[in-house]
């Protein structure tokens, strides 16, 4: 039935903002955009990571009625190999702390910040995540 995370989708107010901080933070431009039918920008999108698992951005103005508008809900994890640079980064980069780094299990490291944008990105260290890399080389 779940295959894989096909699509994560953040919301922004200012999305051109929003498009800047995360090609500044991952090294890579949208791989994909699409405007609105005002012509303005609706959404970008990026591959990112072994799988090239998709991370969409989206204009605030298409979230559905009674979206939240600040972080809650469920967190996504991202696997990286060296979790206190990419939180250091992450928080020079104008992310606040959501969730500390926390050990949550032998290997299983996780931390959460909160984008300039209200959305929660979540990172971890993941032996699981690596052992699935090395049964697929």
């Amino acid at each position: 039935m779940l295959r894989g995370i096909a699509t994560v989708n953040f919301w922004a107010d200012d999305l051109p903002a929003a498009k800047t901080w995360y090609a500044d933070l991952l090294g890579v431009e949208p791989y994909f955009e699409r405007a609105g039918a005002d012509g303005r920008p609706a959404y970008y999108e990026f591959r990112l990571g072994d799988h090239q698992h998709e991370l969409g951005l989206i204009d605030s103005r298409y979230a559905p009625p009674g979206a939240t508008t600040g972080p809650g809900g469920a967190v996504v994890y991202w696997h990286v190999d060296d979790l206190p640079a990419t939180v250091a980064r992450l928080l020079a980069a104008g992310a606040r702390e959501h969730d500390p780094i926390r050990e949550r299990g032998t290997g299983f490291v996780t931390a959460s910040v909160v984008d300039p944008f209200g959305n929660v990105l979540g990172v971890m260290t993941n032996p699981h995540y690596l052992e699935m890399l090395a049964k697929r080389s």
